[in-house]
């Protein structure tokens, strides 16, 4: 019965100091995600004026227009944005299920989890990022777009999509596929097709402002997804560490009664035992 409640003991002490961790990195997700956050918002107006100025130019171009067009015999190319920390729940396993679907196309993983997970799985990719943060991301996003948008007018791919978590709220973050290129029509909002209708004079002229605009546009558009596949991770890490703290929490409370049971149990044999001798002597 000692030997069980040293057991115990050990394992009690093994969960304080494993919910001491949790707590703390539940606490610092929690710091993290508000600063995502912030930046996730404050570039969300500009990103959004981006893409309304790009969907107006492009439908006031001809209907003919490349950015309008999908070359549907060419493979899609699949920008996916995994995370390069672990620790962050069902986020990386919820993006990468939606991967598997689209092994035909060329996909650019982003991130050490989809980087790993491409090598295990013996998955091709057209090209691979890892440790991408807050000081490389637009750089590393705008040379990647680059390329994209040079094969896209080359017709050497058919779409530009990104894969990546869309953040709802705290609790809510879903796995999204979108398409950046060609820019759809269901996307393009009422009152900005209705301007498109009206005569438009541009300058200096429209082929120029387009070649401007859709490089800005699509990076800004990409970036934007980033930002909020980061700010879902940290989401997701919160509320990860925020449940293991919860069980330790269980698990502790559950050890310390099998402990305080062990204990009486013990004690109460140590009596008896007494009680035994006494009755034997007298």
């Amino acid at each position: 019965m000692a030997q069980s409640r040293q057991a115990i003991q050990s394992r009690i002490r093994s969960v304080e100091s494993t919910r001491k961790i949790t707590r703390v990195m539940q606490l610092i997700a929690s710091t993290e995600l508000t600063k995502q956050r912030r930046r996730m918002e404050e570039n969300r107006e500009y990103a959004n004026g981006l893409e309304d100025l790009l969907a107006f130019a492009v439908r006031s171009s001809a209907d003919d227009s490349i950015y309008l067009k999908e070359n549907k015999n060419k493979p899609n190319l699949v920008i996916v944005f995994t995370s390069d920390m672990g620790l962050c729940g069902a986020y990386n396993a919820n993006i990468l299920r939606m991967v598997q679907a689209h092994a035909k196309d060329e996909l650019v993983m982003i991130g050490a989890n989809g980087c790993t997970w491409a090598r295990s799985n013996h998955t091709m990719l057209y090209k691979s990022v890892e440790n991408l943060n807050m000081d490389n991301a637009y750089e590393i996003v705008s040379k990647l777009l680059n390329d994209a948008l040079k094969r896209f007018e080359a017709g050497e791919i058919g779409k530009i999509q990104v894969l990546y978590t869309h953040f709802k709220n705290v609790l809510t973050y879903v796995p999204t596929l979108e398409t950046i290129l060609p820019v759809q029509k269901q996307k393009i909002k009422k009152e900005v097709e209705e301007g498109a209708k009206q005569m438009t004079d541009f300058e200096p002229d429209q082929e120029e402002m387009l070649a401007q605009i859709i490089p800005m546009a699509v990076k800004s558009a990409v970036y934007a997804r980033f930002l909020e596949s980061k700010t879902s991770e940290q989401a997701s890490r919160r509320m990860a560490m925020e449940a293991a703290t919860d069980n330790a929490d269980e698990l502790h409370d559950e050890l310390m009664l099998a402990y305080n049971q062990a204990r009486q149990a013990a004690i109460t044999n140590e009596i008896i035992d007494i009680v035994g001798g006494a009755n034997a002597l007298s």
